[in-house]
């Protein structure tokens, strides 16, 4: 199977308890210094809040929804599952025997991830508007769009020259 076939997954990676958010860290280091950001989209250590009441008063606590374990949406490779299964503080990949076994869509939705493929109406090189943020109402021309990760490459005339920025899908619309 070549690389381009090679869909991103999700897989849930097992830590030691209380390394989560290292190992989320850790492995967002090396993904950057070894570049390979093209094999990885996204490390969640899933969080949900957990309201208390203490001397009447409300405390709001963050809770690791399953402790010992990161989630991450990646192509797996020799290189990457090696990566992943070589940075500190991992343990293995949650699966059958020495591969990695990816979530399916159900398990995915259960957790309340969104798999859904998101359809634009704009092209490479169609002109859109920044609909909202620091440059809204700002025109560009679209350069890239990248499905994956839900983010758009727009060329924006600043001060006067050209700047390429990454925003997400619904922060900009066609312009007809």
């Amino acid at each position: 199977m070549s690389q381009e076939e090679k869909k991103p997954q999700w897989y849930v990676v097992h830590t030691y308890s209380g390394y989560e958010n290292k190992v989320k860290t850790d492995l967002e280091k090396t993904i950057k210094n070894r570049e390979l950001e093209d094999f990885f989209f996204d490390i969640v250590v899933p969080l949900e809040e957990q309201i208390e009441i203490k001397d009447g008063k409300k405390k709001v606590n963050l809770k690791k929804v399953f402790p010992g374990y990161v989630l991450v949406k990646m192509i797996v490779t020799e290189e990457s599952w090696y990566i992943v299964r070589n940075t500190r503080g991992v343990t293995g990949f949650v699966g059958s025997g020495t591969d990695p076994i990816p979530l399916t869509e159900e398990e995915i939705r259960n957790m309340g991830f969104e798999v859904a493929d998101v359809n634009v109406d704009y092209e490479v090189n169609d002109s859109v508007r920044v609909m909202n943020g620091p440059l809204e109402n700002f025109i560009g021309v679209v350069q890239e769009i990248n499905k994956e990760k839900r983010k758009v490459k727009v060329m924006v005339s600043m001060f006067g020259r050209e700047t390429p920025v990454e925003l997400d899908f619904i922060q900009v619309q066609k312009v007809n």
